[in-house]
């Protein structure tokens, strides 16, 4: 795996100029491979659900890089649900309701955002550089396997965004969806374990 920090400053670079200009990237997070746009891009947004063939009625999750990124999106969040995102081990993603200042195409018919803290370092350094949240969706077409590592990723899936991410191309550890929770009447509320 190539862990030179030039490398790492480059990709992450490369991203972030093809983010800034409206396109879409295929990118490592700290769960499976994803494709992603800014999350305030309503064009970006369109095009990664005409590439997946999914209906933009499932919304997709939203990266953030800490818990004050939440309080601009979120209308008066839970706290509670702060905490217990970071007693998480796993990369857990929390739907809350009321989403504020994000794209009609990115938040669900009942108002709410799914928006998880990235832990990943290539991700954190791409959100908190690009000063907005970043869309996550995993990169497969709507109803096929999840890729659990780059390699897995198919073809077309790679060559409908604008920019493929190099970084751990080669990392072949099998990779999870993090787990999603709806923050419900201050209790988490499982979907996905």
């Amino acid at each position: 795996m190539n862990n030179d920090p030039a490398f790492f400053e480059s990709e992450v670079t490369r991203a972030l100029e093809v983010l800034r200009s409206g396109g879409t990237i295929l990118y490592p997070t700290d769960t499976v491979w994803g494709l992603g746009c800014a999350a305030t891009d309503a064009a970006a947004i369109a095009r990664i659900y005409a590439l997946k063939q999914r209906p933009d009625s499932k919304s997709m999750i939203v990266l953030v890089g800490e818990e004050r990124d939440i309080l601009q999106y979120i209308a008066a969040p839970d706290l509670a649900a702060f905490t217990f995102m970071q007693e998480q081990e796993r990369p857990t993603t929390v739907i809350f309701d009321g989403a504020v200042g994000l794209p009609d195409n990115l938040v669900a018919a009942d108002g709410s955002i799914a928006i998880r803290i990235v832990r990943d370092p290539f991700c954190r350094h791409l959100v908190k550089r690009l000063r907005v949240p970043i869309v996550s969706t995993s990169a497969n077409i709507s109803g096929e396997p999840t890729a659990p590592f780059f390699g897995a990723v198919s073809e077309p899936i790679r060559a409908g965004v604008d920019h493929v991410v190099r970084w751990r191309q080669d990392d072949e550890s099998p990779a999870v969806p993090s787990q999603i929770v709806r923050w419900q009447d201050g209790a988490p509320v499982f979907i996905r374990k």
